[in-house]
């Protein structure tokens, strides 16, 4: 059966929604059984008010970029079904989910709660059981977790999903840095990314003992251990 992920990011006007704060960006990443499909969603949303000076500072859009940039209820159906029946993964997903659901039903036409047709996964309450007393916000992880995110100069909704990906995969286990050879002759510096092995490689080659190894082996085993069998002999 399919697991379908949605990594998910939003960027704001400022922290309260009950405030009058609004969603002005939205970045989504799909994983399907934990693989990057590229079938990502990304918009950047007009909020029909001013941005807060400290959120600028934080993300760095401003009221200019958004001028003539698509309303809520434009994309809102569009949003809708690109999520319905996915897990969402959230950083501190309570903020985000809170933007959403404040912003669909401002709309009036009967969206539910995101909580009714997604399940919702918060990678920073599972980052705090797994690394409790450590910070744990997405810039530490990426540390933690040995993953690029030189890019990341402000906060951006897309991006950070980009790098939460990652960082979901690898705290779940589904990612480690393996440097196989695809016969090429070429010199490759590990640069600290997380490589991604391709679906089609080619299997790897068994190499057997010869019945000259063997024996040496065996031999081998005699002397480690004269006194009777060893461990492995047993």
């Amino acid at each position: 059966m399919l697991k379908r992920q949605i990594v998910l990011d939003t960027e704001t006007t400022g922290i309260d929604p009950k405030a009058g704060h609004r969603i002005i960006e939205v970045g989504c990443v799909e994983l399907i059984n934990r693989r990057l499909t590229g079938n990502n969603f990304h918009v950047y949303i007009n909020p029909q008010r001013e941005i807060e000076e400290e959120a600028i500072d934080v993300h760095g859009i401003t009221n200019e970029f958004l001028h003539g940039k698509p309303l809520f209820h434009d994309i809102a159906q569009e949003f809708f079904d690109y999520i319905k029946g996915a897990e969402l993964v959230i950083h501190n997903a309570p903020f985000d989910v809170g933007f959403m659901d404040h912003e669909f039903a401002k709309l009036n036409k009967g969206f539910p709660a995101t909580h009714d047709y997604c399940e919702v996964l918060d990678t920073l309450v599972m980052a705090r059981n797994l690394h409790p007393g450590q910070k744990n916000n997405l810039d530490a992880l990426c540390r933690r977790y040995d993953i690029d995110n030189s890019k990341r100069t402000l906060h951006g909704a897309l991006l950070d999903s980009e790098i939460l990906a990652d960082v979901y995969l690898g705290m779940t286990g589904g990612q480690v840095k393996l440097n196989l050879s695809t016969g090429n002759d070429t010199n490759e510096q590990d640069d600290g990314k997380i490589r991604r092995l391709a679906a089609n490689r080619p299997s790897l080659k068994v190499v057997k003992a010869t019945p000259e190894e063997l024996q040496a082996h065996q031999e081998r085993l005699q002397v480690v251990n004269k006194d009777g069998e060893t461990l492995w002999q047993q």
